[in-house]
């Protein structure tokens, strides 16, 4: 039958599935060859994380016919450098391998595998994540090395910042201020801008925020929660460190140290220099023993958004005179002292690990020449005791404070000092001059400047005062002899800098340097201060001397006391008071004394304020009733320009269809229009503008009818002449109280509604005695206030004389027994049946009798409890209750526990031969006999309770919460191998007894057994092919738990071989095995009991390659040699061996002649001439047969007689036959979105054309369609059913003979 094939190689794209997840296959041709396929993956490359600088490895496996090409490329970049890139094929593993040898963090990507042929094409994808290197120590306290200094590695490893800070440019703000302060506190900006030279920030800080909303936005894309930002600062343990709190969006987000823009390698451990480490969410970072060199601009950068900047300076700066040890009595001031060798406008005090700051409890003040620094301690206390440390750059000086406790109970003495006052006074004045000589040297006029400095003329511009200066530290101007002397004249010419100095000249002789007579100085200067419109203000001052007197100025004008201002002396104090302040009052004021000058400002604000009458009345509540409108109108003063608010519970107000305001200068109004009685809450008004905020709050209650009340109601009786019930007040009363209950009666089955009256309203329940017997009733409630009658509240059906019996009570307890009397309690029942409860019955029953007889036979129990005196001693009784209301006796409660009619027991005694039945890992059995009976002193147990405890805990256990009856017990839960106290307690009615326990503890663990395997039928030797796993499974008992140790061939198993180790067996697991791995295992299983091995032997290896060629010699007659090349296994496989097969031309099968053989010849006898002969030669191992190798035919040739057949002439014949089909199609129906296939088989001489329609149009030129016809099966798949295709589908088949046809129905579901 002829068939029409098509191109096997026509060019198409068919997609394909893969064995493989995220393997995808794209078939190139119409239709693969026979024996051939496309390519795919048995194994894809897996994601690798490798560390920066590490050899990163990917590896595939794939197949196909032919053998596909493997290629590789990466999404982001190329992979042709073959110095960074190397790609191999691995034939013993058939493995393909990319490898990277040194890899580098931009070569961290997605790299894609392709496996190619003729046929078609498989790609898959993986990721490659590089770790960056983070340099740690380590083993150095083991090995004694010295800790790593990545300090001395900074010139090797930095790495320039992406994004460098603008340089400064002439006249503008240095960029480090504005970063400095985006990660400073607001007090802290002052301290920053005065390093940076600048005085005045205030302009600032509408650019400051501006940049910090920015800021915060970009870290808002990696840091959750960023707080608690600490600058950097040394530390009294010579580190200097800076800490944060974060919480970042991502864990894995990477952090950068950078140091003045470069980057900064850095450790997680205290043995690293630098270090950050993380504590939670808190991290510091931290510079062990800094030195100069260590001093730089520090950023922390969160990926690529910055979160800390903080500038680590190193002054060239020396102590000259160190903090000395100080003694103080309680409630005494304590004083700390030193001078430095250069003027610094702040040092840091500390206390241990703390930062003091000025404050109430310390007061810190620095000289005017920025020489002596002091730190008071005020009003010591016991503890204040402990060292405090001044440092100053990486320099540090500490001394103790010894605080007494004061026998006197004295206050306010003065602080104590050690060493001599005298002493410090000298150094710091040598200090200053060696510092003037200094400035000598570097300008000619600094003489005229000592001389103008020494004559007590200081210019004064309000920073040599003793006010506090731009550091945030009291400057100390003259404070008697608690000061270190210094000039504010000296001060002033040091900080106005060298070419102030220059202007600076007077005629006459110069003076040489003295501090003989130093004049008037300020103790405390005047500060800036703020006060309100109409408020009392006052400026104050201190001189060094009550002597001295001074004046005042207001912008320069001299002030008196006739000028709207208070001038008083009092002492060395002088004050400028202003009682009532005007808005005219906001200048410079400045008090002179001698020549010295301290300035302060005084700003007078006019914040909001209202008028206290119109108070008064606004705060009066706004009461309305439901429809009406209310009305506020407040009137205030204050600075223009107001903001004014109105809030209702909280809610701004703005102006609507019912909401009206009216704002003028002075004067707010707002109306509230329509109210109901949800508009009633709280009504506030906020009143605001730049000098404050000011808020007046009213309340606003709008009068309503009451709601409903509140259902269902409860029925408290139905008796056979009265119903009573009950209800809820209303949720809302409307504003009024509640004044009485319409209440309004409906018999069941009638339209008509009788009035029953109005009762009272503090009472919300009702008792209707005018029912008849066996009839039901509905009952309206409405509440009635002064604003009017609610809606009502219907009941349900209420029946009147039916007979509704309480529920059950719960079981009696028994409170006491005795001989003669059983005391019993008991709880009223939940269902009291719709009336109340009048009494109980009481029953009892004897043990062992089914009789139940009332206790009560003189009437109802109306207690809930009851004394039972009726009992026989030694007699067991149970007994139940039921309660009684109008209608009758309800059901018993079940019968509480046997009490047994006798007096109170004595606790049993200690158990007696406790013993240990048996044990395992989890459980412990016991056993004992029960205590015996005392007569007297010790009753009869009843019961056992079992406690346990840990060895290192003190608490007992209780493994059983109710007490059992058997003298035997099971703990369970128990940890193995734990420890254990195990004691036994017996108790009975009167209480437990004593414990008795073991005297050693018990360990969770079963009896000592040696160690034995238990299975018989282990095998010793294991052949597995090369690539496959290895899994041996060796199950054994032993205890305690024993030791495992595998050995291959005496010695460590290799590291990919995984252990797995239980108390019952172990496993031995090699995921991937190789030859490499072949050889006896042997384990080992070891306890204290003893030892026990086992030996397996395995073999990986491969299915044999076949031998070389055969080549046939025949030396003898009647025998033939076989000869063959070895196969290339050979060496690699010492059980490797041959074996020969041999078919002739008689009986034409294959039969074995030689086996095991371990060499390359044989000899085959019993060749007979004139017969053809085959040869096979196999290499056979552990794993089979490899494929043969064949020589040529071998025959001896045999003359013989010409052999003549006379065939028959053959006939033609005629084969040709009509069309027909042999399997017609047959009806389907598929599911849609899957694929569906119809086929059926003709015949037909010569071979029918066959064409396929739908709805009778054709679908042979169709793509949508593929259609096969294979020796005489025809078929059509559908790749993808819709509704579309629910048709009919014909096949019409013809040839010259004739046609035939068939159809089906396709059925498409959803």
């Amino acid at each position: 039958m002829l068939n029409k094939k098509r191109d096997p190689k026509a060019v198409v794209a068919i997609r394909k599935q893969s064995r493989i997840p995220g393997v995808v296959i794209t078939q190139c041709v119409e239709q693969v060859p026979l024996g051939k396929s496309t390519p795919d993956f048995t194994r894809k490359p897996l994601a690798t994380t490798v560390q920066e600088g590490k050899k990163a490895v990917l590896k595939a496996m794939v197949s196909g016919e032919p053998a596909p090409t493997v290629t590789w490329e990466r999404k982001n970049g190329e992979v042709d450098d073959p110095e960074k890139y190397k790609t191999r094929y691995d034939e013993r593993a058939r493995e393909h391998y990319l490898e990277i040898p040194k890899v580098k963090l931009d070569q961290a990507d997605t790299y894609r595998c392709f496996a190619t042929n003729v046929y078609g094409n498989a790609v898959c994808t993986t990721t490659l994540n590089v770790k960056e290197v983070v340099l740690k120590k380590k083993g150095q306290a083991g090995n004694g090395q010295a800790p790593l200094d990545f300090r001395s590695m900074l010139k090797k490893t930095v790495v320039t910042r992406k994004k460098q800070l603008p340089p400064k440019k002439e006249g503008e703000i240095d960029p480090k201020l504005w970063e400095l302060l985006l990660s400073a506190k607001r007090k802290d900006y002052e301290k920053i801008c005065l390093d940076f030279g600048v005085t005045d920030f205030r302009w600032m800080l509408k650019r400051l925020n501006q940049m910090r909303k920015e800021r915060e936005d970009e870290q808002a894309k990696v840091v959750e929660k960023l707080e608690d930002v600490k600058q950097i600062e040394v530390k009294p343990n010579g580190r200097a460190e800076f800490s944060f709190n974060m919480k970042l969006l991502d864990p894995n987000s990477k952090i950068h140290v950078y140091k003045d823009g470069k980057s900064v390698p850095y450790g997680d451990d205290d043995n690293s220099n630098p270090s950050l480490k993380k504590t939670g969410t808190k991290y510091v970072f931290s510079i062990n023993d800094p030195q100069p060199e260590d001093a730089g601009f520090y950023q922390v950068d969160v990926e690529e958004a910055n979160v800390l900047t903080t500038d680590f300076q190193v002054p060239d700066v020396k102590f000259v005179a160190k903090i000395k040890d100080a003694k103080a009595v309680e409630s005494e001031d304590a004083v700390f002292q030193c001078v430095l060798s250069t003027p610094l406008n702040r040092i840091t005090w500390s206390k241990q690990d703390a930062s003091l700051e000025h404050g109430d409890k310390y007061e810190i003040t620095v000289s005017e020449d920025k020489l002596t620094h002091t730190l008071r301690v005020k009003d010591c206390a016991m503890a204040d005791n402990g060292k405090y440390y001044a440092i100053v750059g990486i320099t540090s000086s500490s001394a103790a404070l010894t605080v007494e406790a004061d026998p006197d109970g004295g206050k306010g003495r003065k602080g104590i000092k050690t060493g001599d006052q005298g002493d410090l006074t000298k150094l710091a004045l040598e200090q200053g001059k060696d510092n003037r000589a200094k400035d000598q040297k570097d300008s000619a006029d600094s003489g005229a400047g000592a001389a103008l400095r020494d004559g007590g003329a200081g210019s004064g511009d309000g920073s040599s005062d003793g006010s506090k200066d731009a550091s945030g530290v009291k400057t100390d101007g003259g404070k008697g002899d608690e000061n270190l002397l210094g000039d504010g004249d000296d001060e002033n010419n040091m900080g106005d800098g060298d070419d102030k100095k220059k202007k600076r000249s007077r005629t006459g002789p110069l003076v040489p340097d003295t501090v003989s007579d130093r004049g008037v100085q300020f103790v405390s200067g005047l500060s800036d201060t703020v006060a309100n419109i109409g408020e009392r203000a006052e400026l104050t001052c201190k001189l060094s001397t009550e002597a001295s007197g001074g004046r005042w100025y207001k912008n320069g004008k001299l002030l008196t006391n006739g000028d709207g201002v208070r001038i008083i002396k009092d002492g060395a104090c002088h004050k400028l008071i202003i009682d009532c302040c005007k808005k005219d009052d906001t200048a410079v004021y400045c008090f002179e004394a001698e020549g010295r000058k301290s300035e302060a400002t005084l700003n007078i604000q006019d914040p909001p304020q209202i008028d206290s009458d119109a108070l008064v009345n606004f705060t009066k509540p706004v009461i309305i009733k439901a429809g009406e409108s209310a009305e506020w109108k407040l009137t205030f003063s204050g600075g223009d320009p107001m903001n004014i608010q109105w809030y209702k519970d909280d809610d701004e107000l703005l102006p609507g269809l019912n909401v009206k305001t009216e704002t003028s200068a002075t004067q707010s109004q707002l109306r509230l229009t329509k109210c109901q009685r949800k508009d009633s809450g709280e009504v506030k008004i906020k009143i605001k503008n730049k000098f404050g905020t000011t808020e007046a709050t009213s309340r606003l209650i709008v009068l309503d009818k009451p709601t409903p009340p509140q259902g269902p109601a409860d029925i408290v009786e139905s008796a056979v002449t009265s119903v009573e019930f009950k209800w809820k007040p209303p949720k809302d009363s409307g504003g009024c109280p509640i004044t009485g209950y319409i209440i309004e009666r409906q018999q069941v089955g009638r339209c008509k509604w009788t009035n029953l009256g109005e009762i009272c309203g503090s009472d919300a329940s009702y008792r209707d005695s005018g029912v008849d017997p066996g009839r039901r009733y509905c009952y309206r409630i409405r509440a009635k206030t002064a604003e009017g009658i609610s809606d009502y509240l219907q009941t349900e059906d209420i029946a009147a004389g039916v007979l509704r019996y309480p529920g059950a009570p719960a079981a009696p307890k028994v409170i006491s027994a005795f001989k003669d009397c059983i005391n019993l309690a008991w709880s009223p029942p939940c269902d009291t049946g719709g009336t109340k409860i009048v009494g109980y019955n009481l029953e009892r029953n004897k043990k062992g009798t089914n009789y139940w007889s009332l206790v009560n036979q003189g009437g109802p129990i109306t207690d809930t409890k009851f004394a039972v005196k009726d009992v026989f001693e030694g007699a067991a009784y149970e007994f139940r209750v039921s309660a009684i209301n109008l209608s009758g006796a309800g059901d018993p409660s079940i019968p509480c526990d046997t009490v047994i009619a006798r007096d109170p027991m004595k606790p049993p005694g200690r158990v007696t031969d406790l013993k240990l039945t048996s044990s395992s890992y989890t459980t412990f059995s016991l056993a004992w006999t029960k205590p015996r009976e005392v007569k007297g002193v010790e009753d009869e147990a009843q019961g056992y309770y079992v406690e346990i405890r840990l060895i290192e805990c003190l608490e007992w256990s209780r493994c059983n919460a109710v007490p059992f009856t058997l003298t035997s017990y099971t703990v369970l839960g128990l940890k193995a191998m734990a420890t254990y106290w195990v004691r036994v307690i017996a108790t009975n009615y009167g209480g437990d007894g004593e414990p008795q326990g073991f005297d050693k503890y018990v360990i969770a663990m079963p009896p000592p057994v040696r160690p034995r395997f238990k299975d018989r039928n282990m095998k010793t030797f294991v052949v597995v092919r090369s690539g496959n796993t290895v899994r041996l499974n060796i199950n054994f008992e032993a205890c305690p738990l024993p030791e495992i140790i595998w050995l291959k061939d005496g010695i460590p198993v290799a590291k990919h071989v995984t252990i797995t180790n239980s108390d019952k067996g172990s496993q031995l697991l090699i995921p991937t095995s190789e030859r490499s791995d072949s050889g006896v295992y042997t384990i080992t299983v070891k306890n204290l009991v003893g030892q026990e091995s086992f030996n397996v032997e395995i073999r990986v290896t491969d299915d044999p390659r076949p031998p070389g060629p055969v080549e046939l010699v025949q030396n003898i007659p009647g025998t033939v040699t076989l000869s063959w090349s070895p196969s290339p296994d050979e060496k690699r496989d010492d059980r490797l061996h041959y074996t020969v097969s041999q078919r002739d031309s008689f009986k034409r099968t294959w039969r074995t002649v030689a086996d095991n053989l371990f060499n390359n010849k044989f000899t085959v006898v019993n060749i007979l001439p004139g017969w053809e002969y085959h040869f096979r030669v196999f290499a056979k191992n552990d794993m089979g047969l490899s494929t043969p190798s064949e020589p040529p035919v071998f025959e001896t040739r045999k003359e013989k007689e010409k052999f003549i057949v006379n065939t028959p002439k053959k006939k033609n014949l005629d084969f040709q036959a009509a069309p027909a089909f042999i399997v017609p199609l047959k009806m389907r129906t598929a599911p849609q979105g899957y694929e569906c296939h119809m086929s059926c088989a003709v015949k037909g001489d010569p071979a029918p054309r066959v064409t396929w329609y739908r709805n009778n149009i054709s679908l042979n030129t169709n793509t949508n369609y593929h259609i096969t016809n294979v020796c005489g099966v025809c078929s059509l798949l559908i790749l993808r059913v819709g509704v579309k295709h629910n048709s009919e589908y014909k096949v019409v088949i013809e040839n010259k003979l004739g046609s035939a046809e068939c159809s089906m129905i396709l059925s498409v579901r959803e």
